[in-house]
């Protein structure tokens, strides 16, 4: 879909993260996941709200830490055939993007858990058009610590650069970035830690998606919403669908891509179940 074809919306949804609920009650999120119902029904309830909105949203992008489990730990493959047993009833033409978090494939990933994630969810980076838009998936977790795949790293860079030279070459209306971990939480110049990138990496990628025109990076991880610009480029941290952290509501972000911006705005689970998406985007989207 190279070509602009009128507004539409897609729905971001991150951190189901099957386990961290009662992990973080009891104060051992290390190896307190062994009980996640009460996410299973915020994901149930994310889906049936998606399910519900007319017109039907482009797709629907989770933005990692799809279980809180770690590679190799004893309940994540019980916590992500749980996810997927809830997945599976999105509607049949609302396409489902993956993006992979810290706790999908390991602070300091190596080749074996990404090839795990991959086989499981699909590919941990790639590029795809909806509409005249170009999105890109970023394996976040590659900025963050390669130290035990510098090779992947290196991979994922040069193919960047390839998709930023054929996005140029294609004149699309905007360019659209999902990761994990975000670039930043607030100012782009704030100090390094857990919930951000290293400050070295983040100048780096900024600079390149603003010579890119990328006109927005989407990403979750912090469990609260967020977020900030620099050059023109607007970094959106969006809150999660199961553990909150700070003080939003479990919920998901609509996001209505019009010809001149990129518009989006933070829903709690329970209004988008029952008001749908507000008249002032619906009559965004109408405009052709």
């Amino acid at each position: 879909e190279y070509q602009w074809k009128g507004p539409f919306y897609f729905i971001q949804g991150a951190d189901p993260q099957f386990g961290l609920m009662k992990a973080w009650t009891h104060g051992d999120t290390d190896n307190g996941d062994d009980e996640w119902a009460e996410e299973i029904k915020l994901a149930e309830q994310a889906v049936q709200a998606i399910n519900k909105l007319n017109p039907k949203p482009k797709f629907f992008v989770l933005c990692g830490d799809l279980v809180h489990g770690m590679p190799g730990t004893r309940w994540k493959k019980k916590q992500e055939q749980d996810l997927k047993d809830v997945l599976k009833n999105t509607d049949q033409d609302i396409p489902l993007v993956f993006v992979s978090g810290n706790h999908d494939i390991g602070n300091t990933p190596t080749r074996e858990t990404i090839d795990d994630y991959c086989k499981n969810w699909g590919d941990d980076y790639f590029s795809f058009w909806v509409g005249g838009v170009f999105f890109l998936v970023l394996n976040s977790q590659l900025y963050f610590d390669s130290s035990e795949c510098p090779e992947l790293r290196q991979a994922q860079d040069m193919w960047l650069d390839e998709q930023l030279a054929v996005a140029a070459k294609q004149k699309c209306k905007h360019i659209i970035v999902f990761q994990h971990i975000p670039l930043f939480l607030s100012k782009p110049d704030e100090d390094h830690d857990y919930f951000n990138l290293d400050k070295s990496i983040r100048r780096e990628i900024m600079e390149k998606f603003h010579k890119a025109g990328i006109r927005a990076v989407f990403s979750g991880h912090y469990h609260r919403n967020a977020g900030g610009t620099y050059k023109g480029l607007e970094m959106v941290v969006s809150s999660a669908i199961g553990c909150q952290l700070g003080e939003d509501t479990h919920g998901l972000r609509v996001v209505v891509v019009t010809e001149e911006k990129v518009v989006h705005r933070y829903y709690s689970l329970n209004d988008l179940s029952s008001q749908g998406i507000e008249k002032e985007l619906l009559d965004m989207l109408a405009k052709q």
